[in-house]
């Protein structure tokens, strides 16, 4: 549908496309962000404090826009637990202004613990989107009770853990209508251990120094309540340095699985088998080592479907000397398959001498095809790049954070090059962590945040020229509360078919926007919506011309 705009909103519309040049503009002092992370750093090299903290979108207060949580550090405790004296998480709550003000002194948020990564979720169905927070040390469930308020709720919910937890996910594994939570834990640290490099020089120790540990699954019993069963699941028989986690059901059985990213040893693909056990299918699977049969030192994770081919694959992110890797779903008839297609896809040489964290699959410019944004920030000590943010000890960790254009799709293959103008995303060097994706501005892009160790939060709004129109989809159960992981189909009214998830999980120590983000070409529509619900059912919507809308399960005709 096609209208002539008055001349106030053409003006407004020409203005706006002006800006839009910008890419990734930096507003985080503009909308009132004043965050700066304590690494610890006192000389003495703790492991903590260079794998930095995270942070996140999530409504906080319940007034339908994205308010941010970021993850504070300070020395590590040990044995790791809260420190009283610390600085504490932040809250950040957005006004009608699109301004930010900390709100976390009266919040009950302000967790001292060594902050690692969170995920948020309504776990008790309340209808108030929950924080799960993941610490050096005990971890943190903060219940929503509204309005920006919060109560710790850890132990009687009975997910405190122990030890070293990163990356978390909330999904209903066993489809009981309650989230599950599944946390990755690193590795048993012992801060007394001192490391070198092949120099001499004191450097920070690789993980493969200590033992790794097994991630924890917690059950939802309901009634805020949760039961560990790490060991009936099977979880337990692995002991690895874990660190990126989604969930998804990767084999198609309607059954959501999780998949691990682990620090320099095999990834974990855990198959749901329906009774409450998992099986790693890593290996059968193709998506434990790379394509030359290696480990590598998986952080971030990302999942979309690059190739339009309407399955999901995989990237991860590692350390320099390793590129980061691309994982394309191959339906070959063999079952569950990807194959390593980092080489074809262009993104193996840029990765090389960089240490990626986090990474999402966003479309930048609403072209319709995903691109790649990646977080980056050295784990070891090498000469300090030009423009390198941070003091004499900080700046040898900082390089540049790098996002990729999808430029479309040869053989089967997403290509991807550099994204000229990606703005100050791209132009800061930093030590960056973790990143989150988030349209906290509502206008139908995705925005990002950036956790620097040892340095500022940063807020990314997306004001690169759209190529196309905004479909927002915003997927609910039959209880009105937002379903994920949904997988949500568009049909264009050309016949092309395109999928993107809604899923607050993935990436590096973070939460993300819940919602599903399509890019609409000029002159077209959706002409119907297919929503993928979390247990593999199906429903059909009618198609739209708007550019949000919400799917709610029970309403839309079977298929």
């Amino acid at each position: 549908m096609t209208t002539a705009l008055p001349f106030a909103a053409l003006l407004l519309t020409l203005l706006s496309s002006a800006a839009s040049a910008q890419g990734l503009r930096d507003v985080t002092a503009e909308v009132g962000i004043r965050f700066l992370h304590d690494a610890g750093d006192e000389g003495n090299l703790s492991l903590p404090e260079i794998t930095g903290s995270g942070g996140g979108f999530f409504d906080a207060d319940g007034d339908g826009d994205l308010d941010i949580y970021l993850l504070q550090g300070g020395r590590p405790a040990d044995p790791p637990g809260p420190r009283p004296e610390a600085p504490g998480n932040i809250l950040y709550l957005q006004g009608s202004d699109g301004r930010f003000t900390d709100a976390s002194a009266g919040s009950g948020t302000a967790d001292t613990g060594y902050g690692m990564g969170l995920a948020a979720a309504d776990y008790d169905g309340d209808g108030r989107t929950d924080l799960f927070v993941t610490n050096y040390g005990p971890d943190r469930l903060f219940r929503n009770l509204g309005a920006g308020r919060f109560e710790d709720r850890t132990g009687t919910a009975g997910v405190g853990g122990s030890g070293w937890s990163s990356s978390a996910a909330f999904c209903d594994y066993d489809a009981d209508g309650r989230l599950d939570l599944y946390v990755t834990r690193y590795v048993a640290n012992d801060p007394a251990k001192a490391c070198t490099q092949q120099d001499g020089s004191r450097d920070y120790c690789s993980p493969q120094v200590f033992p790794g540990t097994h991630d924890l699954l917690y059950r939802n019993l309901g009634g805020g309540r949760f039961e560990e069963v790490s060991l009936a699941a099977g979880l337990r028989t692995v002991h690895a340095p874990g660190l990126g986690v989604v969930c998804s059901d990767f084999d198609g059985d309607g059954r959501l699985d999780f998949y691990v990213a682990n620090d320099g040893e095999a990834n974990q693909l855990w198959l749901n088998q329906g009774d409450g056990a998992f099986v790693d299918d890593a290996f059968l699977a193709g998506v434990a080592l790379n394509d030359a049969g290696r480990p590598e030192a998986g952080m971030g994770i990302a999942l979309g479907d690059l190739d339009e081919d309407l399955d999901l694959d995989l990237f991860i992110t590692h350390v320099a000397d390793e590129t980061n890797t691309l994982y394309r779903f191959d339906d070959g008839g063999m079952g569950l398959t990807f194959a390593d297609r980092t080489g074809p896809s262009g993104l193996g040489p840029p990765s090389m001498a960089m240490t990626g964290f986090g990474v999402a699959f966003v479309d930048l410019d609403l072209d319709g095809a995903l691109d790649l944004l990646v977080a980056n920030g050295r784990v070891q000590r090498k000469p300090a790049l030009p423009g390198a943010a941070g003091d004499a000890f900080w700046s040898v960790f900082a390089e540049p954070n790098q996002a990729f254009r999808n430029t479309g799709v040869d053989g089967g293959d997403a290509l991807f090059s550099d994204f000229d103008g990606a703005g100050d995303f791209a132009a800061a060097i930093e030590v960056s962590r973790g990143l989150a994706f988030g349209d906290y501005d509502e206008d139908g892009d995705l925005d990002v945040l950036v956790a620097n160790a040892e340095g500022p939060a940063r807020l990314y709004r997306n004001d690169f020229d759209r190529r196309g129109a905004p479909l927002v989809v915003t997927p609910l159960d039959e209880n009105g509360r937002p379903a994920f992981p949904t997988r949500v189909i568009a049909t264009l009214d050309d016949g092309r078919d395109i999928v993107r998830r809604a899923d607050p999980g993935g990436s590096y120590l973070a939460t993300n926007d819940p919602r599903a983000f399509f890019a609409i070409p000029a002159g077209m529509e959706a002409t119907r919506l297919v929503a993928v619900w979390p247990d593999g059912a199906r429903e059909e919507f009618p198609g739209t011309d708007a550019a949000r809308v919400t799917l709610r399960r029970g309403e839309g005709t079977p298929r």
